[in-house]
């Protein structure tokens, strides 16, 4: 019975699902229509291993995954962390590795010393919060963004930012520096927990190959 039943992949759109597919396709697991750049289609089928795809933005892959909706999810793990659902994390891909990191001028690293209260701007005011309460036993103000983190240090809305740090040339061309690193960050394979006991030897199997492939 349980061969019959399709497993449903929630892949992170933009580059990541790029190289996501193109990690299944080298272990045999193909999806041509999904890189039909004319297709309107919303879900991707491979009838052959009874397989689903489709794409979502990062952080609503890990509720697809919670609520069964998918499978499996790849996604980044600071959207993992920032969304807090109750997935299994399963295997780190490696693919767009980055750091989350502290970040402002210079100067303000005489303010991460736990007694400064200060403000703090990011997209990920969970991560930021458990990092400076938790981990640095530090009161701060978190102040929710979306976009051009960099310039709230820049313009006074905050002291400093929590942030992605990829190569950090959007930092030096504002005039700021990572301060702190927080956690690195890559893209990880999610499970749903329910689909992991009852499709145990199938998704077993897909980890084994993936780990394989990554040199895992």
């Amino acid at each position: 019975m349980s061969e019959e039943r399709y497993l449903t992949f929630a892949l992170c759109k933009g580059r990541l699902a790029k190289q996501t597919l193109s990690l299944f396709e080298s272990i045999g697991i193909p999806c041509a229509e999904i890189n039909d750049p004319d297709t309107r289609k919303l879900i991707f089928v491979n009838e052959e291993l009874k397989l689903r795809f489709f794409l979502a933005k990062g952080p609503d892959v890990p509720t697809y995954v919670e609520y069964g909706a998918a499978d499996i999810g790849v996604v980044g793990k600071d959207i993992i962390i920032e969304e807090n659902r109750k997935i299994y994390e399963v295997l780190d891909l490696g693919l767009g590795k980055c750091r989350m990191c502290v970040c402002g001028p210079a100067s303000a690293a005489r303010l991460l010393n736990g007694q400064e209260r200060i403000r703090v701007a990011t997209k990920y005011p969970n991560i930021a919060k458990d990092y400076f309460y938790n981990q640095k036993n530090q009161t701060v103000e978190i102040i929710k963004l979306n976009g051009s983190i960099e310039l709230a240090p820049i313009v006074g809305l905050s002291e400093v930012i929590v942030d992605i740090v990829e190569t950090g040339s959007t930092l030096r061309e504002n005039g700021l520096v990572v301060l702190e690193e927080v956690c690195p960050l890559s893209a990880r394979v999610t499970v749903n927990p329910v689909s992991m006991r009852m499709e145990n030897e199938r998704i077993t199997e897909l980890l084994q190959k993936l780990s394989t492939c990554i040199g895992g």
